[in-house]
C-alpha cells in the first residue's frame, strides 16, 4: 500500500494487506477489502466498493460515471464482491437513479476489455469472456457464462447457469439452465456440461430437459407451455424457478431454434 508512484485519496478506505502497484489512481469515497491486489495504471473512481481478495489488472476503470444522458450526478456506487478477478482494460460504470448501484457478485471472472454498464446486477460465480458487453439495467444470475464478444441488450435478464455462445447478440431474456446460440439467439439445449460440473445429478438434468422440451419443442406458446409444465411436471425448485422466470420476463424469452427450408 505504501506505493509512492500511486495516488490514493486520503478519503479512500483501504484495508490491510492491499497491494497497489505504480501509476494507479484511487479517488475519494472508495472502499477496498483485505487482500486485494490492484495492478498498475488502474483507475478506481468515487463510489467503488471492492471486496476481499480481488485482483484488478492494469488498465481497468472501476466506477466511472454512467454513459447515460439521464445521469444527473447522483451519489451512486459500484459494488464488487469477494474473490473477483477483473482483467485488463475492463470498464464498470456505477449506477444511476434507477437502481443507484451496479453490482458484481462473488467469485466472478471478468476477462479483458469487457464492459459492464450502469445499473447491472451480476450474480456469483459468473464468467464473462473477452470483449463481452453489458448495456444498462441488465440482470444476470449465478454461474452464467458469456463467451467472447457477446453483446447483451439493455433490460435483458439471463437466468442461473445459462451459457451464451461467443459473438451472440442477446436481445431477449435467456431462461435458467440453457445454452443459447445462433442468430437470432435461440435455445439449443440445456447447459448439461456446466450442470454436471456443479454437481447436478443425471436425473435432475433429465428433469430440466423435459421442462424445456415442453417449452421449446412442442409448438406451444409460452402461456400454454407454462400451464402444462405446472400441471404435468413435479414441483421442484428448478421447475418453479423456470416458471417464475418466464412469468417475470419483461422483454420476452428467446425462441426455440427452427431450421429454415
Amino acid at each position: 500500500m505504501n506505493q509512492p508512484l500511486a495516488y490514493v485519496h486520503p478519503g479512500a478506505k483501504i484495508a490491510k494487506n492491499v497491494v497497489i502497484e505504480p501509476f494507479t489512481t484511487i479517488h475519494n469515497n472508495v472502499k477496498i477489502g483485505e487482500g486485494t491486489w490492484i495492478g498498475s495504471n488502474v483507475t478506481i473512481m468515487e463510489g467503488a466498493r471492492i471486496g476481499k481478495n480481488c485482483n484488478i489488472f492494469p488498465g481497468a476503470v472501476i466506477s466511472a460515471v454512467p454513459q447515460d444522458l439521464k445521469y444527473n450526478d447522483e451519489d451512486t456506487t459500484v459494488e464488487i464482491g469477494d474473490n473477483v478477478t477483473i482483467r485488463e482494460c475492463v470498464t464498470i460504470n456505477r449506477g444511476t437513479a434507477d437502481r443507484m448501484k451496479t453490482v458484481i457478485g462473488n467469485n466472478c471472472l471478468i476477462m479483458a476489455y469487457c464492459h459492464i454498464a450502469h445499473d447491472c446486477i451480476v450474480g456469483n460465480n459468473c464468467i464473462f469472456s473477452n470483449n463481452s458487453t453489458l448495456a444498462g439495467h441488465i440482470n444476470i444470475g449465478d454461474y452464467v457464462v458469456l463467451a467472447g464478444m457477446t453483446a447483451v441488450h439493455q433490460f435483458v435478464s439471463i437466468g442461473n447457469h445459462a451459457f451464451v455462445t461467443g459473438g451472440s447478440l442477446v436481445r431477449k431474456d435467456v431462461p435458467p439452465y440453457v445454452k443459447a446460440a445462433r442468430e437470432p439467439l435461440s435455445y439449443v439445449g440445456i447447459n448439461s456440461v456446466g450442470l454436471r460440473r456443479r454437481g447436478y445429478s443425471t436425473e435432475k438434468i433429465r428433469e430440466i430437459q423435459n421442462i424445456y422440451r415442453i417449452l421449446y419443442q412442442k409448438n406451444y406458446n409460452n402461456t400454454q407451455a407454462s400451464g402444462i409444465i405446472e400441471v404435468e411436471m413435479e414441483a421442484t425448485s428448478e421447475r418453479d424457478e423456470i416458471l417464475q422466470f418466464i412469468k417475470n420476463s419483461q422483454r420476452g424469452i428467446m425462441k426455440g431454434y427452427f431450421k429454415s427450408n
